[in-house]
């Protein structure tokens, strides 16, 4: 990975969900849906150029953009923070949601690119807790309570990557 100026980096993940594209999809297009798993209140307009807004808790509120909407199968939207938090200003940054059936499960494919080495951090940590509550909300689980929905508990669980990102 570059660390010239300028240089970005890309964020991974890949989860298996005991349930059909079709049903994964609305967890991301769906503000009651998504509040199962992600946020405490969204605002989702899921078509090109529709908002994408998730109140993450009282710090943390996620603003971007629906870049394009391919149900079942792709999402792409940009991302950010309204306050610029994690080095991640509003729509800074990208998004792109795969869904491939496989049987009566779907493999979510997730990249989240155009992000500074430090924003990565950040932000791997962030969706490694949010994908595994994706996991049981969409597979048909009940989600605990999100500690995340408390700005101490989320800033010390994102701890050091954290601290890495701030000016």
């Amino acid at each position: 990975m570059s660390s010239a100026p300028g240089a970005t980096s890309v964020v991974e993940h890949e989860i298996r969900v005991a349930a059909r594209p079709e049903t994964v999809f609305a967890y991301f297009i769906d503000p009651a849906k998504m509040v199962r798993w992600m946020g405490t209140d969204a605002t989702l307009d899921p078509r090109a150029g529709g908002m994408c807004r998730i109140k993450i808790n009282d710090a943390a509120v996620v603003q971007g953009e629906f870049v394009e909407v391919d149900p079942p199968r792709r999402i792409v939207l940009t991302w950010g923070f309204e306050r610029n938090l994690f080095a991640v200003p509003p729509q800074s940054s990208a998004v792109e949601i795969t869904f491939t059936p496989d049987g009566e499960e779907t493999i979510v494919r997730l990249a989240h690119r155009q992000l500074t080495a430090p924003a990565a951090d950040t932000q791997r940590l962030g969706w490694q807790h949010y994908l595994k509550r994706l996991v049981v909300a969409a597979g048909g689980g009940t989600t605990a309570p999100d500690p995340w929905r408390d700005v101490e508990v989320a800033s010390r669980a994102l701890g050091s990557a954290a601290s890495n990102t701030e000016s």
